[in-house]
């Protein structure tokens, strides 16, 4: 099957699928209800099967690319499974000390697209680590189905920290300057949200599409933050205002942007979702965020 955009499918059948890939119904709910959405000719499954991600057609950066070195790192973490596993992406010609980026990926744990943005991230001279929340379950199971299963059965406080500890440990690292810098995607803006609450020695806060943290705790908020918003998104942003709201009350140095006509989940460049203007504009504005807060001046 080639490769579709988010045009090609109904707006209800891809509200279906946000639902079922958040948890919200069953993927038997959404076979069930899917059906009168779907293409001519075109069965629920096989439409699932298309809205699923397809890595290997979207990888940018090869795991072995010569610009990049990269090492899973375990992190001790008392305070929350005991430790926390991830791939540390750094350049392979690095000079002088580097700043840091935390990544959080999604709710289906360290998938190869998250691999792929670190090694991004690498790329643009950054060192960026991605840890894998389900590690405390045998880490990412290698399938999507799989892997959201096993996201419900974290205990949401002690992944929240096993992120404070990966973060903590990163700014550490002796090759980096210790600007430390976090960017999220779907349930991983949401904790880069949670994280620029709880830590205010962050640098800099980038969560894409992210769910927003309750007004008290926001007013905690030290680091600069740039939020992405997909303008489809109804669900994250009915949260916007409150946030936006907080964040004005607590004096916080923040840019949003809400980016019309797409869905949540724009810059994965692995499902139909993906819009590659928006996800281009979206991730350069990000990259010069980090060169902004992050670099030694």
């Amino acid at each position: 099957m080639a490769r579709k955009t988010a045009d090609d499918f109904h707006p209800e059948a891809l509200k279906l699928f946000d639902q079922y890939v958040h948890g919200d119904i069953s993927r038997r709910d959404f076979l069930s209800s899917v059906p009168k959405y779907a293409l001519l000719g075109l069965s629920a499954e096989a439409l699932l099967e298309a809205l699923n991600p397809r890595f290997a057609e979207a990888k940018q950066i090869a795991d072995n690319d010569p610009r990049v070195k990269t090492r899973y790192l375990e992190i001790p973490s008392p305070h929350g499974n005991g430790k926390i596993r991830g791939l540390l992406a750094e350049p392979a010609n690095a000079k002088g000390k580097l700043p840091l980026v935390l990544v959080v990926h999604e709710n289906r744990g360290l998938n190869p697209h998250i691999e792929d943005i670190a090694r991004r991230l690498a790329v643009d001279n950054f060192i960026a680590f991605a840890p894998d929340a389900l590690y405390t379950l045998s880490g990412y199971p290698g399938d999507e189905d799989k892997a959201r299963e096993l996201f419900q059965k974290l205990d949401k406080t002690k992944t929240q920290n096993d992120f404070l500890a990966a973060a903590q440990a990163l700014k550490k690292l002796p090759e980096g300057n210790g600007k430390l810098g976090a960017v999220g995607f779907c349930y991983g803006g949401g904790i880069v949200n949670f994280l620029a609450t709880r830590l205010p020695d962050l640098a800099a806060g980038v969560p894409f599409y992210g769910a927003q943290p309750p007004a008290e705790e926001a007013a905690k908020i030290k680091a600069p933050l740039l939020i992405h918003y997909a303008g489809l998104d109804d669900r994250i942003n009915a949260g916007w205002p409150a946030y936006e709201a907080a964040l004005q009350k607590a004096g916080v140095n923040y840019e949003a942007h809400t980016y019309p006509g797409v869905q949540h989940g724009f810059n994965n460049d692995t499902t139909p979702r993906y819009d590659a203007a928006t996800a281009k504009l979206a991730w350069d504005r990000t990259i010069a965020f980090f060169n902004a807060y992050l670099r030694d001046s």
